[in-house]
């Protein structure tokens, strides 16, 4: 890094061919800055050319915007109506990142074990949502890893996994053995009985009762999140069907670019650039390999092919987000799908505390201020300037402490620091909602970060 650089870089990753070359700088805003140069627009690359053309989606445009609901509706009773008699199985759902990640799972996993499926499906996830799985009636098993400090990790290296020699140093080599215990805890989560932390658990009672063999559990099937690094080299191991779910773009596209990437293209052809970045934030490095050849057993895969595995095999791939948001990009096969969002509603059932009540009793709707799993390089400046944002505005704020620790010790008079809470129900009792965006997809305009200040804010 020069020191003409203007945003700290955690680690730089340079490629190239004889059509381009490539570098992909990891900063600490939370994106990585690739660079395409050299390349020749003239001259694009024919395996990637045929790739992309192999792979276009060949549903007429719009078709899935204009889907007759009715029919819908009747072909899903159709589909339902077949699930007489058939036997269930087990689902374990492998879920890495915040509350927010893994929420849209658990209806998901509700329906799959009512009938008509009568599933037993396993949330697999980090064991602070121990509670929050069990309370929504599902079985849990803990994975390990702390989501707090993995997000950390996770929003300052986008996308990458540990174990290249240039991303050893700082965040990521702290965080090598928190992976480790993950793609164990990924594992063991299709494999074994109880919950994941009770220590080591015996299979069968010494009496050989049955009702000890009902906590015996292995995997038929795997859902999982990209995050969740194992799901793949499990299902292989197994030899079981694997379906991908996310919240966000994940499938290479000559769309738009990865949602964590910041494209610097010079003159390269714009669907090739975008389509590219998805390989740059995706590489595989020996924290897998030794998980596939150590503990699974199986053949370690090439770091040069091995970051498409889920797109070359087409794996089932489910979109949880409206397509009047995001329509399905013509180059997304018929294995991938966006179906809309997957809310759990809790505004019924939450019981709030009774001192967020009086607050919320006491004067007009408060503002809401919160950032969720955002990393915050420095909490206290912005608390500072949330609070000094708040007196100027001449309001009342509920300011969520999040993972970035905001809020203090001392809030001044007329703010409330709040703690968990569901927003389908905070959000009948407030006047206005400011939160976290990306550069991609947000509206009206928003504040960067960069940028805050009081008065703006």
């Amino acid at each position: 890094m020069t020191e003409a650089s203007s945003r700290p870089v955690l680690a730089r990753i340079n490629t190239s061919s004889k059509h381009f070359s490539a570098d992909c700088e990891v900063t600490r805003d939370g994106r990585a800055k690739i660079h395409l140069r050299d390349f020749r627009p003239n001259a694009f690359p024919e395996l990637i050319a045929k790739r992309l053309e192999q792979t276009k989606w060949h549903t007429p445009a719009g078709e899935h915007l204009t889907r007759n609901n009715k029919n819908y509706q009747n072909d899903c009773q159709a589909i339902l109506s077949k699930y007489s008699g058939i036997p269930s199985i087990c689902i374990a759902i492998h879920i890495v990142g915040s509350r927010g990640d893994v929420q849209p799972f658990i209806p998901i996993a509700q329906i799959l074990s009512k009938p008509p499926y009568s599933h037993r499906v396993r949330i697999c996830t980090h064991p602070v949502f121990k509670e929050f799985v069990e309370e929504n009636g599902l079985e849990f098993f803990s994975i390990g890893g702390d989501p707090a400090t993995l997000m950390a990790y996770m929003v300052k290296n986008p996308g990458l996994l540990p174990g290249m020699e240039s991303l050893r140093a700082g965040d990521v080599g702290k965080r090598r053995a928190d992976i480790s215990e993950i793609l164990e805890g990924c594992w063991r989560s299709c494999t074994e009985p109880g919950n994941g932390m009770d220590g080591e658990v015996k299979v069968v009672a010494e009496n050989g009762s049955s009702e000890d063999t009902k906590r015996l559990f292995l995997a038929d099937a795997i859902i999982a999140n990209p995050p969740s690094y194992a799901h793949i080299h499990c299902a292989e191991k197994l030899g079981i069907p694997l379906h991908m779910m996310f919240t966000m773009p994940w499938s290479p596209t000559q769309s738009f670019p990865h949602p964590l990437a910041s494209l610097d293209r010079d003159e390269s052809d714009p669907s090739f650039a975008n389509y590219i970045s998805y390989s740059m934030m995706e590489f595989l490095g020996d924290i897998i390999n030794a998980f596939r050849m150590k503990r699974l057993h199986l053949d370690p895969i090439s770091p040069l092919w091995g970051h498409m595995l889920i797109s070359r095999m087409k794996i089932p791939f489910t979109y949880a987000w409206s397509s009047a948001l995001i329509p399905k990009p013509l180059d997304w096969a018929s294995h991938i799908n966006i179906t809309g969002f997957s809310f759990l509603s809790q505004a019924s059932n939450y019981d709030p505390p009774k001192d967020l009540v009086e607050y919320l009793d006491a004067g007009p709707p408060p503002v809401y201020i919160g950032f969720g799993s955002i990393v915050v390089d420095d909490p206290d400046k912005l608390t500072k300037m949330i609070f000094g944002a708040v007196k100027r505005a001449g309001v009342r704020a509920l300011v969520s402490k999040g993972w970035g620790g905001l809020g203090g010790d001392t809030p001044p008079e007329g703010v409330f620091l709040l703690g968990n809470c569901p927003h389908d129900w905070l959000f009948q009792h407030v006047s206005c909602v400011v939160h976290q965006v990306t550069k991609e997809k947000c509206h009206p305009q928003p504040l960067p970060s960069s940028k805050e200040q009081n008065a703006n804010f």
